[in-house]
């Protein structure tokens, strides 16, 4: 006769779900590590869970059974988004409707999703470096920089710097760099 297991063990071992406890319990009774809270002990529990557990969590939150083929590391960073989302609440309306905005305009094929830093075809982006002044043509497809074509303004500010850039910032296509522009003119 085989010896007594531990319940937690003899799942792990058969590979059986063990029950889904309830919100802010403590799995096996484990000694939490201080200073954590309810929702940051029930995501690093998560961890400690077997991949079948993780897709019964999924079952249960979702009603449907998880996607073919998600990695566990996928189901425990869903997961945890869902406890968090259902603790401190999920984003705000205006965030959704942004986030649905630049959905479309990706769907679309634009550039990009911001009115304000959109790059039209034809315009011309123009930064001096190191006493050098760089010209940058948009085009429909990428960009023209010293009569080469380029998919990524990335790349051609890497280019003209030897280190890695944001292009767009490089550029000052984005807010931030615009606001920082005008604050450096005065005006």
């Amino acid at each position: 006769m085989k010896p007594a297991l531990h319940d937690a063990s003899a799942r792990q071992q058969t590979g059986g779900p063990s029950p889904v406890p309830g919100r802010g319990g403590n799995r096996d009774d484990r000694a939490r590590k201080p200073g954590l809270s309810d929702v940051e002990a029930e995501i690093a529990g998560l961890l400690d869970r077997s991949t079948q557990e993780l897709r019964l969590v999924w079952h249960k939150w979702q009603r449907t059974e998880p996607p073919f083929g998600v990695s566990r590391d996928l189901l425990i960073r869903t997961l945890a988004n869902h406890l968090q989302e259902h603790a401190y609440g999920g984003p705000s309306a205006v965030l959704h409707r942004r986030l649905q905005t630049l959905a479309r305009a990706s769907q679309k094929g634009a550039l990009s999703g911001d009115p304000g830093s959109a790059l039209k075809s034809g315009m011309t982006l123009v930064r001096e470096w190191r006493g050098h002044t760089h010209t940058v043509l948009v085009g429909e497809n990428g960009f023209e920089y010293e009569g080469q074509r380029y998919h990524s303004l990335t790349v051609i500010a890497e280019r003209i710097t030897g280190t890695h850039w944001s292009g767009p910032r490089f550029f000052g296509v984005t807010k931030r760099a615009r606001r920082s522009l005008l604050a450096g003119s005065g005006h």
